[in-house]
């Protein structure tokens, strides 16, 4: 760090310099208040470049010992305070501005010194730049004593507009109450990336996303209505920029917040049209909008209205989806079905732009879309994918139509080695089950091509009269494909049939080899051992001896090799003595990173192991401090030893665990199994608002997945509660 304030006192590159000052700075913490601070430097004091020589957690200054990175780093930075208070009045632009960003971030421990100098700056600076960030770094050095300036700068009184939506940045994350006068600025600075560009602040650098997400994470009713309001208007704009910001806040309000989806549709189909070519539907004066927003009530005026004659409208428009929004009314599922005429007009042109709007259809009217798709497969490549269960496979497939399935038949005829598209093609026939057996014959014939992919999409078509032509097919693949390839077959095989000798025989050649291909292999061997229970005997000595040594230094997929062979063990052998050492030892090796799930796994073979179980107490009870192995852990102890399981405590950490976003269905199917019936009022209560709040539950997945993921643990919720409460009525009491 001194090297650093020297080489920008000697105005080398200075603005370059306090950007990498600032930098430090920012990734770091402040000192805990317990830490024994020494004041911060103060302006003046001496020079900036000789503060830093010596670093503040050295022994013998009084502070702790053991102080993190973080705060060393950003107690690094306040030492330097003299450099950038004293370059606020530096004559280049850049490095008053640079100055400002990073006096901004020295934090709690540098703003007694620091917000002084910005606030003599801020009097007396005229670019507006440096305004904007000499408000931002006031703002968050002192949220309260900026709250004035930061309201009286979002006016049109001559302002900068760079200044301006600093001002409104700043209210919002100060926490003042959003009203008419901010919905209005906001409005008439649209676009507003572009007022963000030569800004240092790349926290806030989309600024619509920014006042999207604050404002919803405030989870009061003015403050949503605030903001549909303002997305509402955004939508609407007759600037396609402004309309691209505004579909990418929609699309992150859809996923924080339950009710965006019914509230933006017709906003958004507005946008769509918009970019086609029709006219952008208003919503009414923004006025009335906001002031609803602002208060609380009425805010609903702003997104309602019909979609389907403003669809029909953009029936013979230009193609286009230059905001996004097209796709974007894809991820408001149901509530999106207004708009479906408007989808199936442009999903009937061409190129990308139809492949996206069928895209959209095929989870905003699937029925509708299916023909669609069936006329022009090859060149639908995002429908077909979102027809399949969307990026993986994680989502609703399109439901079975004989016109989609003939096209599917056709593809899977002249597919070529290699393609991408085969596995979508397989998850799709294996959704449609039985409806889809008439694509046996083309699965039969492309089976060698695929040998790992489709036996199973094989096994869930095919009819029983055809079953024996399959199974023949199957064994014949398992005799002439290598290795790697004949263990999806042999397993359809005995799935199919019941014959589970070419898989025993392939898991034996697969142990004696080493599992032929490392770690995953061997977990894959165990686990489909462990599905013959018994019948898998002869294994058992090469299982033992494919275990990891006790006191080994494993790696985490050593490790789920080693848990799939103790489930394995345990299944076979009906002995848990083996299996309890081998899980003891994983759970209780919390050394490594990024263990999550090899835990889980762990906890899960735990369960399966019941009350011979019980020596794994200790290391499970271990496991409920981490809010992410609450739910496998509990159910673990629960199938292992009831009595040593603290249920009202437990459901406490599940519904903890849930509302911090910590693996939240598994912790309220883990609350499903305690009983909803037993909790407690208070538990009940947490679980019932788990399902009725506004702010999504599901906060983490893929984009496009975490509404779909949110909505069925919502319904799983409200479903659960109603049982609860029906169980609890019923019973005697």
């Amino acid at each position: 760090m001194p090297f650093l304030a020297r080489i920008a006192a000697a105005d080398i590159r200075t603005a370059d310099v306090l950007l990498l000052i600032g930098g430090i700075a920012e990734g770091g913490e402040d000192p805990s208040p317990e830490a024994g601070d020494r004041p911060p430097a103060e302006a003046g004091d001496g020079s900036s470049a000789e503060a830093g020589d010596r670093l503040p957690a050295e022994a013998g200054d009084g502070l702790p010992a053991r102080e993190s990175d973080e705060v060393a780093c950003r107690r690094a930075v306040v030492t330097q305070l003299p450099l950038l208070l004293g370059a606020l009045d530096h004559q280049d632009r850049a490095v008053r501005q640079a100055a400002a960003w990073a006096a901004g971030w020295t934090g709690a421990a540098g703003a007694d010194a620091a917000v002084p100098g910005l606030r003599d700056r801020a009097a007396v600076e005229t670019d507006p730049l440096v305004r904007a960030e000499l408000l931002s770094a006031l703002a968050q050095l002192d949220p309260e004593g900026t709250a004035r300036a930061a309201t009286e700068a979002i006016g049109p009184d001559g302002s900068p507009p760079e200044l301006r939506i600093a001002a409104l940045l700043a209210c919002v994350d100060i926490g003042l109450p959003w009203t008419l006068a901010h919905h209005e600025a906001a409005l008439a600075l649209l676009p507003l990336d572009r007022l963000m560009a030569d800004r240092f602040d790349q926290v806030r650098n989309e600024p619509l996303h920014h006042l999207t997400v604050t404002l919803l994470l405030r989870d009061t009713d003015p403050d949503r209505e605030a903001v549909f309001a303002l997305l509402d208007g955004a939508l609407r704009h007759g600037d396609p920029e402004a309309r691209t910001e505004a579909v990418w806040a929609a699309l992150t309000a859809c996923e924080l917040s339950r009710g965006a989806p019914a509230r933006l549709a017709a906003a958004l189909t507005a946008a769509a049209l918009a970019d086609g070519g029709g006219a952008v539907v208003a919503a009414g004066d923004g006025r009335a909008a906001a002031s609803g927003a602002g208060s609380g009530g009425g805010g609903g005026a702003a997104g309602s209205g019909s979609v389907g004659g403003a669809a029909g409208s953009g029936a013979g428009a230009a193609s286009a989806d230059v905001s996004g929004a097209l796709s974007a009314l894809g991820r408001l599922g149901a509530y999106g079905k207004p708009a479906a005429d408007l989808l199936a007009t442009r999903a009937a042109g061409e190129g990308d732009v139809a492949d996206r709007a069928l895209e959209a259809l095929v989870t905003v009217d699937p029925v509708r879309a299916a023909p669609l798709l069936a006329r022009d497969l090859e060149s639908r490549p995002r429908a077909f994918a979102a027809a399949c269960g969307g990026p993986v496979g994680s989502l609703p497939t399109l439901p079975y139509d004989p016109e989609l399935l003939a096209a599917v038949r056709q593809r899977l005829g002249a597919m070529e080695p290699g393609s991408m598209a085969l596995p979508r093609l397989a998850a799709l026939l294996t959704a449609w089950g039985p409806d889809a057996g008439p694509a046996v014959p083309e699965l039969l014939a492309a089976l060698p091509a695929y040998p790992r992919q489709l036996p199973k999409a094989l096994a869930a078509v095919c009819p029983p009269e055809r079953r024996a032509e399959a199974a023949e097919a199957l064994r014949s693949l398992a005799r002439t494909a290598p290795a790697d390839d004949r263990m999806e077959a042999v397993r359809v095989l005995h799935q199919l049939t019941g014959d589970h000798g070419p898989l025993l025989s392939l898991l034996a050649e697969r142990l004696a080899a080493g599992a032929g291909g490392g770690d995953s292999a061997l977990r894959e061997t165990a686990t489909a051992a462990a599905a013959l229970g018994p019948a898998a005997a002869p294994l058992v000595p090469a299982l033992r001896a494919a275990l990891n040594a006790p006191d080994a230094d494993r790696n985490n997929p050593q490790m789920d090799a080693d848990i799939a062979i103790a489930v394995a063990l345990h299944r076979i052998t009906g002995d848990a003595a083996e299996a309890v050492p081998v899980l003891a030892g994983v759970l209780g090796d919390d050394d490594g990173l990024w263990r999550r799930w090899t835990f889980v796994r762990a906890a899960e073979a735990a369960a399966g192991l019941g009350p011979a179980g019980r020596p794994l107490v200790p290391v499970l009870k271990g496991l409920l401090a981490d809010p992410e192995q609450v739910p496998s852990a509990v159910l673990a102890l629960r199938a292992i030893a009831p009595d040593a399981l603290d249920t009202d405590r437990s459901a406490g950490l599940l519904l903890d665990a849930a509302e911090a976003g910590a693996a939240p269905a598994e912790a309220v199917e883990a609350l499903v199994a305690l009983g909803v019936d037993t909790l407690s009022d208070e538990h009940r209560d947490r679980l019932t608002e788990l399902g009725e709040r506004d702010l999504r539950v599901v906060r983490f997945g893929l984009s496009g997945t975490i509404e779909a993921a949110d909505d069925r643990l919502r319904a799983r919720i409200r479903t659960a509660v109603v049982g609860g409460v029906r169980t609890a009525v019923v019973s005697p009491g």
